[in-house]
């Protein structure tokens, strides 16, 4: 059996998650172009700042203000290093927040992937309607490619 590409981005996005310092869930984020990975991100402290696994959450309104979402990290990537995101498309473990939706937008990504509904808010929904952005909800189905994933 092949990996689908969507499901093979996908996996990397719930890999990426692994690496998330948030202790309140744990978002990976890939974004792709022509089916080439050009940067991946997650939910964690910036650069230098100290992490909520280590001391604790910075929450205010019932945010945590110390974490900086997965897509942002991704999309902050290709800027540092001059990758443009025009015309990409990025794979989230969870549905866009309504601020990373508009970041998604304005990023120039025409395909949103998610594998998980999270606090879905319809003005989100309505924003990527109107940009024209595809959205597609995609498991990365891992499980039928354990035996694969498990042979040395």
């Amino acid at each position: 059996m092949r990996i689908t590409w969507d499901e093979y981005f996908m996996a990397q996005s719930r890999i990426i998650a692994l690496r998330s310092t948030c202790t309140r869930l744990s978002v990976g984020a890939t974004i792709v172009r022509d089916k080439r990975v050009i940067a991946g991100g997650y939910n964690g402290s910036i650069s230098g700042d100290a992490h909520c696994l280590d001391v604790g959450c910075k929450v205010v309104d019932g945010h945590c203000v110390r974490t900086i979402h997965a897509e942002v990290n991704a999309i902050l990537q290709c800027s540092k290093f001059g990758v443009p995101t025009e015309g990409a498309e990025i794979y989230v473990t969870h549905f866009p927040c309504l601020n990373c939706t508009k970041t998604i937008i304005q990023a120039g990504i025409k395909r949103l992937c998610y594998e998980t509904k999270y606090r879905v808010d319809p003005y989100a929904e309505e924003l990527l309607r109107n940009a024209n952005v595809e959205v597609v909800q995609v498991s990365a189905n891992l499980d039928k490619y354990l035996p694969q994933l498990l042979q040395p």
